[in-house]
């Protein structure tokens, strides 16, 4: 990208950091919404800060995480109990893929340039799945980051909740079923996946207490509810699609019931505290 002629005061070669491990765009790119948000609070009408509606709708979709987990775990417990779930190859190889991983993740010397790679790849991705282009790409044992003209939070929260090293295991095995019969090893895709899933998830956890930029841009309140609900989105589907007995019907009647459970409690603490 060719850097705008007109930058943000203080930003000139200057570059906005993920921590010390990851980072993100160029501030030039920022800086191209920090000067339409001056603008705008030029104006006569009044307005309201971005991150000020991000946390109220933050607040609205508490109620959904919290229903959505419920039926997630209702649907999880069901089959791993009464449908034998646990049993099936799939649950230990994937889980056997995640101990090992949790095992080299607190035991051995974290893989940092690795991790920085597969962030800074995805916001490259997302960025050219938006429309944007990448002028520059950089990763190093100290952080990495990429210059683009496009900036929105999904490509900035795309980290936190796009596992990029599974997917790429998904396409592998994918392409690999065209020139080969890999049915039969099907058990190592799945611990492929726990291996990778795994370190996307722990990665995820240790890095956004370190004051991530990504997370603060767009609010880190509305942040961390996006990536809560995208990340158990994705545990959802890898359920339905692995689980023999669970249906995608199966879970939106639940998700309705504990829906519906849920209206009834809150109508209810409503006409309480109207009573007093």
């Amino acid at each position: 990208m060719k850097t705008p002629s007109r930058r943000p005061k203080n930003a000139d070669r200057r570059k906005l950091r993920v921590s010390r491990q990851a980072s993100l765009f160029d501030a030039a790119d920022y800086g191209e919404y920090e000067e339409e948000e001056e603008f705008e609070e030029r104006g006569e009408s009044l307005r309201v800060p971005t991150r000020w509606v991000n946390a109220v709708i933050g607040l609205f979709l508490l109620p959904l995480a919290g229903i959505w987990t419920q039926t997630f775990f209702t649907l999880f417990s069901r089959e791993t109990i009464h449908h034998g779930f646990w049993a099936t190859e799939e649950f230990w190889f994937f889980s056997l893929g995640a101990a090992l991983w949790l095992i080299a993740f607190f035991g051995l010397p974290r893989p940092l340039v690795i991790y920085v790679f597969g962030h800074e790849l995805t916001h490259a991705i997302w960025v050219w799945l938006m429309g944007g282009r990448v002028s520059a790409f950089k990763v190093g044992a100290e952080g990495g980051y990429i210059l683009t003209n496009k900036q929105n939070i999904w490509i900035s929260l795309a980290p936190y909740f796009y596992p990029i090293y599974s997917v790429a295991v998904v396409i592998l095995y994918f392409v690999a079923s065209f020139f080969w019969d890999v049915a039969p090893h099907t058990r190592w895709l799945f611990l492929a996946l726990g291996i990778t899933w795994c370190f996307h998830i722990t990665f995820t956890l240790w890095m956004i207490p370190k004051g991530q930029s990504d997370l603060t841009y767009h609010g880190t309140f509305f942040s961390l509810i996006i990536i809560y609900l995208m990340n158990l989105a994705l545990l959802t589907a890898l359920l339905l699609l692995t689980a023999p007995q669970a249906h995608v019907v199966e879970f939106v009647r639940e998700f309705l019931q504990n829906s519906a459970a849920f209206a009834s409690w809150a109508a209810e603490l409503f006409r309480q505290w109207c009573a007093q």
